[in-house]
């Protein structure tokens, strides 16, 4: 596995909160993180059907573009009880004409389970994937899986995203209810994170 030697790499993302989550994981080991929005580098267009595939698609792109190594992230919940849906479609469930309405994307799901009298508990897990990629086109993958289930109402007020109705196995309170410490040592990012770090900066 290659190891992570320069100093600098590119964020494949313009979420200005990513960005300060991720440079605050690399910074212990010395990196600059500079997002693809501050380079003036476009999104491009995400046309696989797995985290993987979308994942390496930011990465090759920004690396490429900016002459650095590049980190990319791609997510999603899945759904047992919606065949594995929204998956990496997580996003495109929020999208409106007025921008992403992520409480209506927890209705939306939780009305398709209601319609399929899906079984409970209604179990769910949140994916993470991580992608460096060089500028030579060398590339190395970490996964992150967090398990649980899928509950309404909606609870909390914290996170973002479906978290609100995310109750990680063993816990009795969503990642919305949670202090935001305690779901960051625990989620699926975090577990994704561990890897890279053990494989490409330890």
């Amino acid at each position: 596995m290659r190891k992570l030697t320069e100093p600098k790499i590119v964020l494949a993302s313009h979420n200005a909160g990513k960005l300060r989550e991720i440079s605050e994981l690399l910074k212990p080991f010395g990196i600059e993180v500079v997002s693809a929005g501050e380079l003036g580098l476009d999104e491009p267009e995400e046309t696989e059907s797995t985290f993987h595939g979308n994942a390496r698609i930011k990465a090759h792109y920004a690396a490429k573009n900016a002459g650095l190594p590049a980190l990319s992230d791609d997510s999603g919940i899945t759904v047992d009880g919606l065949n594995g849906a929204p998956g990496v479609y997580t996003a495109d469930w929020a999208e409106t004409p007025k921008g992403r309405d992520f409480p209506l994307a927890m209705s939306k799901v939780w009305n398709a389970l209601e319609e399929r009298d899906a079984e409970y508990p209604r179990l769910a897990a949140f994916n993470c994937t991580l992608c460096i990629a060089w500028p030579d086109g060398h590339d190395e993958i970490f996964d992150g899986t967090v398990k649980g289930e899928v509950v309404w109402p909606m609870r909390g007020e914290h996170g973002f995203g479906f978290d609100p109705m995310f109750q990680p196995l063993g816990h009795s309170e969503t990642f919305g209810e949670m202090d935001p410490a305690q779901k960051h040592a625990m989620s699926h990012r975090a577990d994704a994170f561990a890897k890279l770090i053990a494989g490409c900066l330890d």
